[in-house]
């Protein structure tokens, strides 16, 4: 890539007017932000219907805010809230206020799949920033390719799919898995794998590519050693960590996902399994999850992601101090929580290189979209709807932090079908 997304003047004093707006009454904007709507006349931008008015645009919000998966689900949309304040406080969208309603999934995927329904169907909402586990992506997209709505989805994913009515924000398997496998053999020397999950599609499909990773693309004697999965909202892993120790492997690998965490780490300490003699990587652990885990219980643990709150760059330190405005000064932020801020920010982008809220007109104008603001630095779309992102691998500290260790050298293309993985 070149180097044309670095920090320049106009980016920082966009950004600085970005932060400073943020913080502004929609009342007092500028009049060429509240006239824009007027160089975009609804007729011409809105030709499918959708909740869009000549003063405002609604978008729909579909996450867990109960159930298992709250712990994780939350920064996401505490995130895409944020990027909807600000980008209102900068005047909108084609110069339209953004109206958010608010849907729970309660981590049931049955309820996922009947809230995007209405969403759809009923509400109209022009895009919608949801969903966190594949089960409950699986059980909306059927949903958004009839009605023919789209859906930016931030968490990290086993990969195997793509839609138009889908925007990818956060990594496939080649950006996370096969990139932490790879640092693990280099790095840590790792051999043998004891492979865990909680039992359904993504971490299921994260293993099986794992798997045929370790088996077929790492040194000669690579292997697995032992793989188990668990029911969402398990809490009772005594037997599981048993035959771990029993299988004393370099490395477990992880993709325990939910509340179903805190009980995993609390319990391998209690059972002596801790970073001083044991290593483990996990693709399921953020910051967020860690909040709930006690970062005493995950200390010296490490974790594949694209973003950790620690990085050290412009951009993310406004959002985090953004973040934090709003949110408290507790507040963490872990992978799914930016990716899920990056969704409004691609989306406000596409709509205005489209000049149109039309479905379609977004799914074909998505291609080469650019955030230079992305709190993880530079990121762009896709044609396949994936985005090129850095990878990194990040150690858990015990304040609840990672200390950032490992970096890809350069954006990794997304490939959501990578050969032989399948």
């Amino acid at each position: 890539m070149s180097n044309d997304h670095r920090d320049t003047p106009s980016s920082n004093s966009r950004r600085r007017l970005m932060q400073g707006m943020a913080a502004l009454p929609l009342a007092s904007l500028p009049m060429w932000a509240m006239s824009q709507a007027s160089q975009f006349p609804t007729a011409k931008v809105n030709t499918t219907k959708l909740a869009v008015t000549d003063t405002e645009v609604t978008v729909g919000q579909l996450h867990s805010s109960s159930g298992t998966m709250a712990i994780s689900e939350t920064g996401s949309i505490q995130a895409e809230q944020l990027a909807i304040d600000q980008i209102n406080a900068m005047g909108g969208v084609l110069g339209r206020k953004i109206k958010v309603i608010k849907e729970d999934g309660a981590s049931d995927w049955p309820t996922f799949a009947e809230k995007s329904k209405k969403l759809l169907v009923n509400d109209k909402v022009a895009a919608v920033f949801g969903c966190w586990t594949s089960a409950s992506r699986k059980a909306v997209l059927p949903i958004f390719e009839k009605e023919n709505g789209m859906l930016y989805y931030p968490t990290f994913y086993e990969g195997l799919e793509q839609s138009k009515n889908v925007i990818y924000t956060g990594q496939e398997a080649t950006q996370q898995i096969l990139y932490g496998l790879d640092w693990a053999s280099k790095e840590k020397k790792a051999k043998t794998f004891f492979l865990v999950g909680s039992d359904y599609i993504w971490p299921r499909t994260s293993m099986k590519i794992g798997r045929k990773h370790i088996e077929g693309h790492l040194p000669a004697g690579s292997k697995v050693v032992g793989e188990e999965y668990y029911p969402l909202g398990s809490t009772n892993f005594n037997s599981l960590i048993n035959k771990i120790k029993v299988a004393k492997p370099d490395c477990i690998f992880i993709a325990v996902v939910g509340g179903s965490n805190v009980a995993f780490y609390k319990q391998l300490k209690a059972a002596g399994v801790t970073a001083k003699t044991q290593f483990l990587l996990t693709i399921s652990v953020t910051e967020d999850e860690v909040l709930g885990i006690g970062g005493e219980n995950m200390e010296g643990f490490y974790a594949s992601m694209k973003y950790f709150q620690s990085l050290d760059n412009a951009n993310n330190k406004a959002f985090v101090s953004a973040f934090k405005a709003k949110y408290g000064k507790d507040a963490v932020i872990g992978d799914v929580t930016q990716a899920g801020y990056l969704g409004p920010w691609l989306w406000k982008a596409t709509v205005e290189k489209a000049g149109s809220f039309d479905v379609d007109k977004i799914a074909a104008a998505s291609a080469g979209i650019e955030l230079k603001t992305a709190p993880e630095g530079y990121v762009k779309l896709h044609e396949n709807h994936h985005l090129w992102s850095k990878a990194r691998i990040g150690q858990a500290q015990a304040n609840g932090q990672f200390k950032v260790v490992a970096e890809s050298t350069a954006l990794i293309e997304p490939n959501p079908f990578p050969k032989g993985y399948q």
